[in-house]
């Protein structure tokens, strides 16, 4: 579930201006660097990937979630203004890569909103509580691929995304890993279960293609329309349907003509029920290209690419968005994006907007 007072700051530079390579779309970079409206509190070690959880009942209130990625590494908590919940934040994970949220679990007596960070060097999902942030795994985390091979990196813990099948009412973790086999079951897909006032995973599919160029770690759904979406690393964006009873076909592959190098975050702002954008970082690039999420009429897995937009972010990593209005400072949404310095970026979605449509 995604959920907004505009300062829009725009610097006119020559960083990052490139022309477009690309066989099928002649596209104009523009020299615009979108400035975020704030800039978090720093981390200890390496910040890589954020989440936002919504307060449904107050979303003045609601919280990012950002990992800090190193072997002494955490999960921190930030409010709204990018200042740090020390209380909230967890310490001394071993080198958690990415995060993302989830809601209204039906854990035993009770109903929860969790989340969920992958914890690389332990191969296990840690599970925590919201807005509390207390663990609900048991305490050790929970493992995953299982039976993979451990020195080719098949058990290195890299992407995470939370799927509720709206029909089923059904709750998924997808999980992606360092490296993997190109045989079709990169990705891995675990039904979450209650067990005794925990969480317990059953796994139910193995799907997902990979080209073997560089690693798989952006990983997003589609909650409404029900596709996931990664980035295969310097081949492209892979599209699948992300409810396991729809099948593993693989539904498109785009963007793969003008990224710089690196395919990284993904993040889906939705404009209603089925329109809206597919933002994903171009990482050496300081860019992040946008797709429409609904595809072309009549042909909803056709994502062309719309525009790209220099953000002030410095090789980013993980992103996130919301459209739901937050605070005065984000009326229409937020984006945060990952940047260097051991920070989080948080953008007023009204910048982005405009940038998009000029």
């Amino acid at each position: 579930m995604k959920f907004n007072f505009l300062f829009p700051l725009f610097i006119c530079s020559a960083f990052g201006c490139q022309q477009a390579n690309t066989s099928d779309h002649h596209q104009e970079i523009d020299a615009e660097v979108i400035q975020p409206v704030l800039v978090s509190d720093s981390t200890d070690m390496d910040t890589d990937d954020p989440a936002i959880w919504i307060n449904q009942y107050d979303p003045g209130r609601s919280l990012i979630l950002g990992t800090d990625k190193d072997k002494n590494g955490g999960l921190y908590v930030f409010d709204l203004e990018g200042k740090i919940i020390d209380s909230l934040t967890i310490k001394n994970l071993k080198r958690p890569n990415n995060v993302d949220v989830g809601y209204q679990f039906q854990l035993n007596e009770q109903i929860v909103d969790f989340a969920v960070v992958t914890e690389r060097m332990t191969r296990a999902l840690r599970f925590y509580s919201l807005p509390d942030m207390k663990s609900i795994d048991g305490g050790d985390g929970i493992e995953v691929f299982q039976g993979e091979d451990e020195s080719a990196e098949h058990r290195d813990l890299m992407g995470i995304a939370t799927y509720k099948s709206p029909s089923s009412q059904k709750q998924y973790v997808i999980v992606g890993r360092k490296s993997g086999p190109t045989d079709g079951t990169y990705l891995w897909q675990y039904e979450m279960k209650a067990d005794e006032g925990k969480i317990s995973l059953d796994l139910v599919r193995k799907f997902g293609n990979y080209s073997g160029k560089k690693e798989i770690e952006a990983i997003a759904v589609d909650q409404s329309l029900g596709y996931v979406y990664y980035s295969d690393e310097m081949h492209g964006i892979r599209k699948y349907y992300a409810d396991p009873e729809k099948g593993n076909d693989e539904l498109a592959v785009f963007g793969r003509d003008y990224f710089t190098r690196d395919h990284e975050g993904i993040s889906i702002y939705q404009k209603s029920d089925t329109t809206g954008y597919i933002l994903v970082s171009d990482q050496q690039a300081n860019k992040f290209h946008v797709f429409p999420r609904e595809g072309k009429k009549d042909s909803p897995h056709d994502h062309h690419l719309i525009k790209a937009i220099s953000l002030a972010t410095e090789s980013s990593d993980g992103s996130e968005v919301t459209h739901v209005a937050l605070s005065p400072k984000f009326p229409k949404g937020l984006f945060v994006a990952m940047s260097e310095g051991r920070v989080f970026h948080y953008y007023s979605w009204e910048d982005l907007e405009k940038m998009i449509h000029k």
